[in-house]
């Protein structure tokens, strides 16, 4: 995966701006929310960046989180967790055509 992909970025901001998308969103840790969303949604090389039934995980570039800090920054919120000075973000994806949906997690370290 491209770690400073416009894939996820279309994704992130999308489903920020579409929550009637996200079928989901599960904060299963103190850093990491997990969001399974309608596999609908058209997305670029959708088959690369969420392959079908298995993972990929990937870090997002320091520059990637530098300039999409807000947009991270709403997704940390829905987290468990109270520190707010992440510095790596990690995302796993994943298409999973049985429940027509794709899942995005991101892990904030």
């Amino acid at each position: 995966m491209a770690s400073n992909s416009d894939s996820i970025y279309y994704v992130l901001t999308k489903l920020k701006n579409h929550p009637e998308l996200i079928r989901n969103i599960k904060a299963r840790y103190t850093n990491t929310i997990m969001i399974l969303f309608d596999d609908s949604l058209k997305i670029a090389d959708a088959s690369f960046y969420f392959p079908v039934n298995r993972f990929m995980v990937n870090r997002l570039s320091n520059d990637f989180v530098a300039k999409n800090g807000e947009l991270l920054d709403k997704y940390f919120a829905m987290t468990n967790g109270t520190k707010t000075n992440y510095h790596d973000v990690w995302v796993t994806t994943c298409h999973i055509p049985e429940k027509k949906v794709y899942l995005l997690e991101l892990s904030f370290e």
